[in-house]
C-alpha cells in the first residue's frame, strides 16, 4: 500500500506528532506499507528507510506554500492513500482516499497566538462563541478541512467531541490513543543516580517542564506559581518563540535563580530528567493526548496538569498525578504547594503504571493498521501492496 504522508513537522523537530510519525512509520512498513513523507524543513532526508522530502524553510511563506501544494498534488497521483497528519497544510483537493489525523483546533491556537481572542479563552467556549470575520473563517476553514476527510484520527475521546461538532459525522471519527513506543528507554537508574549523573543537588526538589516554548503550553504559569513552593526549583526543557517573554517574566518574579533553560534536549535524554525530577508538569491550555504524560509516567515520575483536553483521560486526579483548573493561578499554587508535601510524591510515583495498559504500543498500530486498510477498501481502490 502506498501512502502519502503529509505533515508540517517531522524528526528531529520536536513535538507530537513528529515523534508518533516517526515511530510509526516503520512499524507499519513491516505491515506492507511503503510511505512517502512531505513536510517542511532543513534537516537532512536520509536515513529513515523510506523517501523523505522538505519544503526549505529558506523560502517566503508564499513559496513554501506553493512548492508543498504542488509536490502534495504530485506525490498525491502516485499513491493508494493520503494520510494528513495535522490541519491547515496546503493541499489540493485530488481524488484519493483520505485519512486525516487532528490532534487540536489550529483556528483557536492561531486566534490566541495572533491576539484575536483573550488569552484565558477556553477551547470548548470557543468552538460556539461569535467572533470577529477573521476568526470565523479559519474556523470554516478547518471545520471545511475536517469534513473533507474519508476517515479521521483523533487521540482522545474530547477530540472526538470537539470534531463531531465541526459537521463531521461520529462514524467518521476514530478514537486512537497514544501510545510509548516499545524503544522508548527508561534510565536503569533511582531518583538519586539520576541526579548525580546530571549533576543535580540530591535533596534538591524539582520541577520539570518539558516541550515547545509557546504561549499554550503555560510554562509561565508555572514560572509565576513559583512563590508558593520557595525551595522548589523549575527545570524548563525545550525552545520556541516564546523563550525571552519567558526570560523576562522570571527577572520580574524574582525568581532567576531558580528556574533553568535547558534549550532543545535531544528526545533520548527526556527520560534521565523525568527520572531526577520529583514532578514533570504540564500546565497547558490544551492537550490532545499528551506523548510527555505517558513517558513520565511510564519512567515513573508523577505528573501535575492542567484539567483540559485530553489530560483527564491520562491522569487520575490523586492516583499518578494532580490535575489542577486552568487557568487559575491561585489553584496551581496550592496544587504545587501540596505536591511538595510530606509524602504526597511517594504516594503517587508508586501508582504512576496504573491504567498505561490503556496506551500500548501495538493496540495503537493494530488500531492505525485496520482504519487506514478499512478506508481503502471502502473506497474500492486497489491495494498496491
Amino acid at each position: 500500500m502506498r501512502v502519502l504522508i503529509a505533515t508540517g513537522i517531522f524528526h528531529p523537530d520536536s513535538g507530537g506528532p513528529a515523534t508518533y510519525l516517526h515511530g510509526l512509520l516503520p512499524a507499519l512498513q513491516e505491515r506492507g506499507y511503503t510511505f512517502h513523507v512531505l513536510t517542511y524543513g532543513d534537516a537532512p532526508c536520509e536515513g529513515y528507510g523510506y523517501p523523505v522530502e522538505r519544503i526549505s524553510f529558506k523560502q517566503s511563506a508564499l513559496r513554501r506554500r506553493y512548492l508543498y501544494a504542488q509536490r502534495y498534488a504530485e506525490l498525491a497521483a502516485q499513491s493508494d492513500l493520503i494520510y494528513v497528519n495535522m490541519l491547515g497544510l496546503p493541499r489540493p483537493k485530488v481524488s484519493k482516499p483520505l485519512a486525516l489525523k487532528i490532534v487540536g483546533d489550529y483556528a483557536w491556537e492561531r486566534a490566541l497566538i495572533k491576539g484575536w481572542i483573550a488569552p484565558e479563552t477556553d477551547l470548548d467556549a470557543f468552538q460556539s462563541r461569535r467572533d470577529l470575520p477573521h476568526v470565523a473563517w479559519f474556523k470554516a476553514r478547518r471545520a471545511r478541512e475536517a469534513r473533507q476527510a474519508d476517515t479521521i484520527l483523533v487521540p482522545s475521546q474530547h477530540l472526538r467531541r470537539l470534531v463531531s461538532g465541526w459537521g463531521v459525522p461520529p462514524e467518521r471519527i476514530q478514537v486512537i490513543y497514544n501510545a510509548l513506543e516499545p524503544t522508548l528507554h527508561t534510565p536503569n537508574l533511582s531518583q538519586a543516580e539520576a541526579r548525580a549523573a546530571l549533576h543535580w543537588q540530591a535533596e534538591g526538589r524539582y520541577l520539570l517542564t518539558v516541550g515547545r516554548l509557546i504561549a499554550l503550553k503555560g510554562v509561565q504559569y508555572l514560572i509565576q506559581a513559583l512563590d508558593a513552593v520557595p525551595d522548589v526549583q523549575l527545570i524548563v526543557a525545550g525552545d520556541g518563540e516564546f523563550l525571552p517573554q519567558l526570560r523576562a517574566l522570571v527577572e520580574s518574579c524574582g525568581v532567576a535563580g531558580r528556574v533553568r533553560f535547558l534549550g532543545k534536549v535531544p528526545h533520548a535524554q527526556i527520560p534521565l530528567l523525568m527520572r531526577a525530577a520529583d514532578y514533570v508538569a504540564l500546565y497547558s491550555s490544551t492537550e490532545g493526548l499528551s506523548h510527555t504524560l505517558l513517558e513520565a509516567l511510564h519512567v515513573g515520575t508523577p505528573v501535575i496538569a492542567s484539567a483540559r483536553g485530553g489530560n483527564p483521560e491520562v491522569v487520575r486526579h490523586g492516583v499518578n498525578g494532580l490535575l489542577v483548573p486552568h487557568p487559575d493561578l491561585a489553584a496551581l499554587r496550592t496544587a504545587l504547594q501540596h505536591a511538595f508535601s510530606a509524602g504526597v510524591r511517594d504516594q503517587l510515583a508508586a501508582q504512576t503504571a496504573l491504567g498505561l495498559e490503556r496506551f500500548a504500543w501495538q493496540t495503537m498500530l493494530d488500531q492505525t493498521d485496520r482504519a487506514l486498510r478499512a478506508l481503502l477498501e471502502k473506497a474500492d481502490v486497489p491495494s498496491s501492496g
